[in-house]
Order: C-alpha cells, then sequence, then structure tokens
C-alpha cells in the first residue's frame, strides 16, 4: 500500500475541482492508486452518465490531480469506459 500522504494530497486536489462537478450535480471519490502511480476514481451523480464525462476526467480532475501530485502518471475512473 502507498503511503497515506499520497491520498491525503490527491484527496485535496479532489477538493479543489469538486465544487465545479457539484455544481452539476456531480462527484468525485478516490478509489486507490495502482503501484504505477495512476489515481483509480468514481464519478457519481450526474458525472457518471453526462457525455461530458471523458472530458471532465481528462481536462478537470486528471490535470487537477497530477497538477497537484507530480508522482500521479494518470487519473481513470473505474465506472466509465476505456477509450483507446
Amino acid at each position: 500500500m502507498l503511503n497515506s500522504d499520497l491520498y491525503q494530497r490527491i484527496e485535496e486536489a479532489l477538493k479543489q475541482i469538486r465544487p465545479f462537478l457539484e455544481a452539476d450535480g456531480g462527484d468525485v471519490s478516490l478509489v486507490d492508486v495502482t503501484d504505477d502511480f495512476v489515481a483509480r476514481v468514481k464519478l457519481h451523480g450526474s458525472c457518471s452518465t453526462c457525455n461530458m464525462s471523458m472530458m471532465t476526467m481528462k481536462a478537470g480532475v486528471e490535470e487537477t490531480v497530477k497538477r497537484a501530485v507530480k508522482e500521479i502518471k494518470a487519473v481513470e475512473a473505474v465506472n466509465l469506459p476505456v477509450v483507446v
């Protein structure tokens, strides 16, 4: 298991983006962090069904987390389809 400081810093980053998600009826929660530093999150509410969810993930959530927590290589939503 990765250290709790890493999780805490990711949670702090998610707090920065959360008001924007909540304004549209959504939310995000941290599920885990993989050994190769991919943060896995779950989108809730309207964020899990919105047709803009992938853009929200990449341009909003992922960029916010990666900017705040330099160790994180990527952010994936566990409840969205993987785009290849």
